[in-house]
């Protein structure tokens, strides 16, 4: 079991540790210090959720529906192109740690906005639900759940690490130029995702 309980958690993690929308914000909030505990837990139990979702077998049922396929790929496209403009927006703005002038993302915002980049990201769901989902169905009876325990390990450990490791990069983010950075490339991150899943979709996600 301890081997199965290991493919969940390595295949977990070579899946979510990657450049994507959902790290991309739970590392700037874990350098603007700002709600990482609640960030942190609702990323790590939400991913929790899809893989149970998908061990139970939920990704065969959503690959089968391919209304409910073009509704996350359209929505999550619009979701990610909206926050990437917002991005945007701060690089050309700049900003520092230190400015007194700029606001703190409220809890209610930045929950919500954590939400989004989960439930209304098709590759969190493709992660998650069908591909982890598609793995566990692979293992001997009675490890499918050691492979979602395993997997779900992962996912915490993986947040807990970007979120309170981010602060480590402090110092650098003091100063304007180093966010302007970040921001250009989350945005263009954003941009990046949001076509490809417009014009190139990942395989099991049919066209309408």
């Amino acid at each position: 079991m301890f081997l199965i309980f290991a493919k969940g958690f390595l295949t977990s993690a070579a899946l979510i540790v990657a450049i994507g929308a959902q790290n991309a914000f739970v590392l700037r909030q874990g350098l603007k210090r700002e709600h990482v505990r609640e960030v942190v837990l609702v990323c790590a139990l939400s991913d929790a959720l899809l893989i149970a979702l998908g061990v139970a077998g939920l990704g065969l049922l959503v690959q089968a529906n391919a209304p409910l396929l073009a509704f996350a790929r359209w929505g999550g496209a619009a979701f990610l192109l909206a926050y990437g403009a917002l991005a945007a927006r701060r690089a050309w703005a700049g900003e520092r740690m230190s400015l007194p002038s700029t606001a703190p993302m409220s809890r209610r915002s930045a929950l919500a906005a954590c939400l989004g980049f989960t439930y209304l990201n098709p590759h969190c769901w493709l992660d998650t639900v069908v591909l982890l989902g598609a793995v566990s169905a692979q293992q001997p009876a009675g490890g499918r759940w050691v492979f979602g325990i395993g997997a779900a390990c992962a996912s915490v450990a993986w947040f807990a690490a970007l979120g309170y490791g981010a602060r480590l990069l402090g110092p650098l983010f003091t100063r304007p130029l180093a966010w302007r950075v970040l921001d250009t490339l989350v945005a263009l991150l954003m941009a990046t995702i949001a076509g490809s899943l417009l014009f190139n979709p990942p395989s099991g996600w049919s066209r309408p």
